[in-house]
């Protein structure tokens, strides 16, 4: 009785054994997967504004990581989607990188796919101050249009589109996270930017900017584009994202599109991730394309 006792623990401890091995396995590709397994989403979006189907592909944070020998796998993926723009939501390199040859190339190649409008990113802002390096006039020669507190006005397939780019809040740091408390540069910017009838495309980087207090209600931008909080970095079955940022743990707004008032927010889940405690997981690096269509 005693041996057939030491078999059954052992059988068991042998099991136990293996469970733990299994999921030890799952876990590690999937870490590898989140970093490395490319994938494309399609997005629907109406626009009030819009007059004509566009297919934008949207892409952030990826933290100098390449998929391939300088990047050609994501170049190609890109590529296959047709994008009439691509639009750039930042983090595309590291504050601490020790050049800026990864997010330049992959702007280089990409320019030659279709317009490329670049947002900043915290990471890109830091690393200029820390390199003493004119990041924004490198991806301007690299074939980029670089928007920070800047827009353009461009026609694709016939669409008349001003699209904008703001790292900053969009509204001020007076508690209430007033609209109107926001330095006043940032309120000229935003201003000027909704006195037009046609689409208004705003990248920025953290869609944070644009989530609290009023300013959903207050500047008049049909869609933002944003990156920044990695899709939640750890994505829970059910749950959704870990951690959000300034939106703090299970964030709202973290990856997908949403209505916020009078404007309709879209965030990526990105590229990847920088320097952080946990790992991206059940998180695959995402190209999203956005088909932009006309409101029915």
């Amino acid at each position: 009785m005693k041996r057939n006792h030491g078999e059954k623990s052992r059988h068991i401890l042998m099991i136990i054994i293996l469970l733990l091995v299994c999921i030890a396995a799952y876990i590690g590709i999937d870490i590898w997967k989140s970093s490395n397994a490319l994938i494309v989403r399609k997005y629907a979006v109406s626009l009030e504004n819009c007059k004509t189907a566009i297919r934008a592909v949207v892409i952030s944070d990826l933290h100098n990581h390449s998929f391939g020998a300088q990047n050609k796998k994501l170049v190609e993926m890109i590529s296959q989607q047709n994008p009439d723009l691509i639009l750039m939501a930042g983090d595309m390199l590291n504050e601490d990188s020790k050049s800026s040859e990864v997010p330049v190339a992959l702007v280089r190649e990409l320019a030659q796919i279709a317009p490329v409008f670049y947002g900043l990113g915290n990471h890109e802002i830091a690393y200029m101050e820390d390199a003493f390096v004119d990041l924004s006039e490198e991806l301007t020669q690299a074939g980029a249009i670089v928007l920070d507190k800047k827009f353009v006005d461009v026609k694709i397939q016939g669409e008349n589109i001003r699209i904008g780019g703001l790292y900053d809040y969009a509204f001020g740091n007076n508690g209430d996270n007033d609209a109107m408390a926001a330095p006043q540069d940032i309120k000229d910017f935003l201003t000027e930017f909704g006195q037009t009838e046609d689409m208004k495309i705003m990248i920025s980087h953290r869609p944070d900017s644009f989530i609290f207090g009023d300013a959903s209600t207050v500047w008049d931008v049909d869609l933002v584009v944003s990156g920044h909080n990695h899709g939640g970095q750890i994505v829970i079955p059910f749950l959704g994202g870990l951690y959000g940022g300034d939106q703090g743990w299970f964030p709202e707004y973290v990856h997908g599109i949403y209505e916020k008032d009078q404007l309709q927010l879209f965030v990526t889940s990105g590229l990847g991730s920088e320097k952080q405690i946990l790992p991206r997981m059940n998180n695959r690096p995402e190209v999203a394309l956005l088909e932009i269509k006309p409101e029915k």
